[in-house]
Order: structure tokens, then sequence, then C-alpha cells
């Protein structure tokens, strides 16, 4: 009998100690709602509430043994590849100092695993959407301060967090609720906007000195153009730092992704984004592809930085712990 007893205790030891050990998967909430599939911001200021209905998910996590009863939230939003390792790291270091975290998986939710090479599977547009709908899900909450929301995104994803700042898009998609802080990792900012109109919120850009992909100088131009506007927004540049300067992986090339270089789009204040020839809509695939074949060329290097990854990595927590408070 003592026999039993100790070998029922052991096992109940072992079981503890395995759950404790992969506590991370048992701990995450699958959170689903219903989004859209709106290819361009053009598609969402004039014609939003007739876009086709779209299932999203996104995975929700809080931190471990805190006395906070309503945390902050951070909203983390890939890049073209979608979910990536460093990704993850930045969701977890967050957690382990104090923030709930939510993982937007809007390719997961549409089936796609990656968007590089053509970019019209998984729109910036479609991606805003599911943030802001996800952002209105979650307010339900109680574990969650809802005026106390950051957003972090990487690449395609940098733009989302970008732009969701962008006062016409937030006003057609929720003018009540918005986030208070943004941080924006090497982010596509080749667009000339007509109305440079940003909402209040603390917007900041990680940049790479080096990044042919999306170059950082159309972020500092663009930077110049919303603080004279009023913005609240500021710029880092990393030198000799490619795109993904805070990946772990060497520096590398990718034959199917676009290089921007110098080019430029006009957006109109009704969100619509111009060719840089005869002034065409880039409003349906077809027209994106034609319209970036023409200015762009391919095989942009990506990959880590050491000094910029840690320092990335440093200015992304300090970021949203300057921005976003901690209620116990």
């Amino acid at each position: 009998m003592m026999e039993i007893r100790l070998s029922l205790k052991i096992i109940t030891i072992l079981l503890c100690l395995i759950c404790k050990l992969f506590s991370y998967d048992f701990d995450r909430e699958k959170v689903k709602f219903i989004s859209a599939n709106p290819f361009s911001f053009f598609d969402i200021i004039t014609n939003l509430k007739y876009q086709n209905p779209q299932e999203v998910y996104g995975v929700l996590n809080f931190p471990e043994e805190s006395e906070i009863k309503s945390f902050p939230l951070i909203i983390g939003v890939p890049g073209s590849y979608s979910w990536a390792s460093h990704h993850y790291e930045y969701m977890e270091m967050f957690r382990k100092n104090g923030f709930a975290t939510f993982e937007l998986k809007s390719f997961e939710s549409r089936n796609i695993s990656s968007t590089v090479g053509s970019q019209v599977q998984v729109t910036t547009a479609m991606i805003i959407l599911d943030a802001y709908r996800a952002l209105q899900l979650l307010s339900r909450d109680k574990r969650i301060n809802i005026d106390q929301v950051g957003i972090i995104g990487w690449s395609l994803g940098g733009a989302v967090s970008l732009y969701s700042a962008w006062e016409p898009l937030k006003e057609v998609i929720s003018s009540d609720l918005g986030f208070k802080a943004h941080l924006s990792l090497y982010p596509p900012c080749m667009v000339d906007l007509d109305l440079v109109e940003f909402t209040d919120a603390s917007i900041h850009i990680l940049a790479g000195e080096l990044d042919d992909w999306v170059p950082a100088a159309s972020c500092e131009d663009l930077i110049i153009k919303m603080k004279l506007s009023g913005a609240n927004a500021n710029i880092t540049v990393y030198e000799n730092a490619h795109h993904s300067f805070d990946r772990s992986t060497k520096v590398r090339v990718d034959e199917d992704g676009y290089k921007f270089g110098d080019c430029f789009f006009r957006m109109r204040d009704d969100g619509a984004v111009l060719m840089n020839f005869f002034g065409v809509p880039m409003d349906t695939p077809l027209r994106q592809k034609i319209g970036l074949a023409f200015c762009t060329d391919r095989g942009p290097t990506y990959g880590g930085n050491p000094r910029a990854r840690k320092s990335s990595f440093k200015f992304a927590l300090d970021f949203m712990t300057d921005n976003l408070s901690k209620d116990k």
C-alpha cells in the first residue's frame, strides 16, 4: 500500500513538472473574432460595411504570478513570412515584464504562409482591420486594461503598426478605441500622403541603415512630415543594419522579395494608393502587381545585426514601459 501511494506521489510530481515545463502552451488562449478582407485602405474608408466577413484568430497570453489585476496589452503583428522566432522573443520579453500579449494570426486565419514577392493575399488593410477588431473584442476582457494597449509590428506588420495610427482609417474602423503606443520595425514608408493626419499616440520607427527592402530614408522623410503635422512620432536608424536586423540569423538575399529603392507612391485622403505613372489607383491585386513591377527590383537582403538586435529589444521594452502604465 505504501509503495502504491509513493508511486502515485511520484507520478503526480512528474505530471506537475511536465505541466510547468510546458505551461506556455497551456496558458495560451485562442481568441476568435470576425474581421473582413478589404484589399486596400480605399476599401476600408469607402466601402467597409460591404466587405466579405472573415474569421480571424489570435493567441492571448498573460504574465505568470503577477499581482496586476488589469494588464496593459501589447498586440504583435509579424512580417510577410508570418511569425518567426525573434517575434516570439519580443512577446515573451513583454510578458516577463508585466504585459499581456496578443499574437495576431492574420496569415494563418486565411491559410496563407507568406506574401513575399506578391503582397496581395494578406494586405496591410486586412491586418489593420484585424488588429482593431481584436482590440474591440478584447475590450470586454476584464483582465485587460483597454486604455493601455500598444501595437508592435515587423516589416508588413510594421506597416500595420504605423498606419493603424493614420486618423482617416481609425475613424472609420474604431472611433472610440485605439492604441496608445505604435512601435514599427522596418516598415514600408514609400507613400506620399495627401493627408498627414495621425492620432496623438506615441509612434516610433526602428529602421536599418542598409535596408534595401524598404529603405530607411523614406521613413525618415515621413517622420519629418508627421512631426510637422503635430504627430508624436520619431525614428531610430541603426548603423550597418539590414532589413530584419533583429533576427539572430546571418544576412542573406531573398530572390523573391521586392527592393523598393526610390519608389514612392501618392496616397489620397480616401486611402487610394496611386501608381507613380498615370496616377492609376492600385486598388486591385492586378493593378498593384503592375504598379510594383514598373518600380521595384528583386533580391533584397535581410538578416541580423547583433548590436542592432540588442538595442531594438531594449528599445521595445523601454518604449512600451514608458507609454503603457500598469494598474495594480
